[in-house]
Formats: structure tokens, C-alpha cells, sequence
């Protein structure tokens, strides 16, 4: 007998849930690393912050959406829990004017700009419109994460090194992407289902990318840079040109990845 539409759904939100709960925990390396040397000097709270306003969006469509939601709420409240223990020791660890940019950066995105688009569908939309223009900034807002990967992409052609774009990351963000993909179109639930259109074409070309440079003579820039990705949910900082050579990578050895950002 052939498997209902929304048993399917059911499926791949339960795998959406399995990998994504993984990746979130992928920066968990890095902050031993913080907790370890007792400063958080040379990573930025952005990828973080941006996370926490991801799954905090993902929960409030999930809470007005109601029918077939549960799958959002779970692993976005997770999202939510790990992200904030990861800000709270990054605030301890962080230089003061650093820790005090990381607290506006929260108020003014995830207290008042969360709140506003709170109180602004609350009281002047209501019922599908609602749903609708909830739907829209999820979209919209996690196109723009999706499409973070960019400007790491562009330092992997420019250097011919892809030292700070993991293969295994790739994939993994590529398969996530597919899986809420699937959720979403199954569902007919296009705000989820199109960001993650563009989440696993840009999977496939840092694949291909890797493939292509894996085995390249990296060239040396002259200035040291700093990048992030943030991509799905999982957000991380990776420093460039200003490491030790005796300190462990920050992406390919220590596990500590770009996150990002769509839970979903």
C-alpha cells in the first residue's frame, strides 16, 4: 500500500531533524576552545545571533501554521537552547567592547526587531494573511543566509585552497537542505520548501568546488581576513592569517563549521 503524502513529510522532517541537530552541535569544539584559553578574541557572535533569530522565526510560523508543525518547534527549540548557551559563553569570554557590540546586536535584532515583527503581525494581520506575512520574512530572510556561503566559495576559487570548506560539511548542509526541501514540498509548504532550493544548489557547487581545488597549490593572500558562512543552521567564524601554526584549525580539524542559519 502506498505511503501517504504527510507519513513522507513525516519522514523527511524526522531525518531535517537528526542532521540538523547534528550540525548545531558542530560548534561545540570551538567553545571548549574558548573555554580553554578563556577569551573568545578573534571569533564574532554574528553567526550566533543571526542562528538565534533564525529558530526563533521558525517557531513563531510554526505556532501560527498549528497543522503539522510539531517537527519545527522541536528542533528550533533545541536551536534556540544552544545558541543561547553558546552567546552566554561567548559573552563571558569576549573582550568588553566586543561583548558590548554582541549585546546590542541582540537587542536591536532579536528583542526589539523580533519583537516588532511580533507585535506588527499580532495586531494588524490576521488568520492566512498572517501565516502569510510570517511565512514571507522566513523566506526572505533565510534566502539571505543561504546565500552567505558566497563570499567562502569566492575565497576558495581566489586562494585555490579549500582548507576552510570541508567536504564533509558540504555534504552534510547539501543533505539537510534536500531533507527539508522534501518536508516542505510535501506539505506544499513553499516557505520552507524554496530557501532550501537554494541551500542545495550552493551544496553542490562548494562539492564540486572542493573537487576541483582539493588537490590545487593554494596561493597566500597578502592580508590576513576573516570569513564566515552562514549556512542552514549552523554558523561559525573562521579565522584567517592570524592563527599559530601550532593551533588546531578551526574548521577542518576542530569541527568548528559555518552554521546557520536555516533550521528548516
Amino acid at each position: 500500500m502506498a505511503i501517504h503524502h504527510e507519513t513522507w513529510a513525516f519522514v523527511f522532517g524526522l531525518l531535517g531533524n537528526v542532521i540538523s541537530f547534528m550540525v548545531f552541535l558542530a560548534p561545540l569544539p570551538t567553545f571548549y576552545q574558548i573555554y580553554k584559553k578563556k577569551t573568545a578574541e578573534g571569533f564574532q557572535s554574528l553567526p550566533y545571533v543571526v542562528a538565534l533569530f533564525s529558530s526563533m522565526l521558525w517557531i513563531y510560523y510554526a505556532l501560527v501554521k498549528k497543522d503539522a508543525s510539531l517537527l519545527l518547534i522541536t528542533i528550533n527549540s533545541f536551536g534556540c537552547v544552544i545558541e543561547s548557551i553558546y552567546l552566554v559563553i561567548f559573552l563571558v569570554y569576549a573582550p568588553s567592547k566586543t561583548r558590548l557590540s554582541t549585546i546590542k546586536l541582540l537587542l536591536l535584532l532579536n528583542v526589539f526587531g523580533f519583537g516588532a515583527m511580533l507585535l506588527s503581525t499580532l495586531y494588524f494581520t490576521t488568520g492566512s494573511k498572517r501565516l502569510s506575512v510570517i511565512g514571507w520574512i522566513c523566506l526572505v530572510f533565510n534566502i539571505s543566509v543561504f546565500a552567505a556561503p558566497l563570499c567562502i566559495m569566492k575565497r576558495v576559487i581566489k586562494t585555490k585552497s579549500v582548507e576552510y570548506m570541508p567536504f564533509s560539511l558540504s555534504f552534510f548542509l547539501t543533505i539537510n537542505a534536500v531533507m527539508w526541501f522534501f518536508y516542505g514540498l510535501l506539505l506544499k509548504d513553499y516557505y520552507i520548501a524554496l530557501p532550501n532550493t537554494l541551500g542545495f544548489l550552493f551544496g553542490i557547487i562548494q562539492m564540486v568546488l572542493y573537487l576541483v581545488y582539493r588537490n590545487a597549490k593554494p596561493k597566500t593572500l597578502e592580508e590576513p581576513t576573516k570569513l564566515q558562512e552562514l549556512n542552514g543552521h549552523i554558523v561559525d567564524v573562521v579565522k584567517l592569517g592570524t592563527m599559530a601554526p601550532s593551533e588546531p584549525n578551526h574548521v577542518t580539524k576542530s569541527g568548528a563549521v559555518t552554521e546557520t542559519a536555516s533550521n528548516v
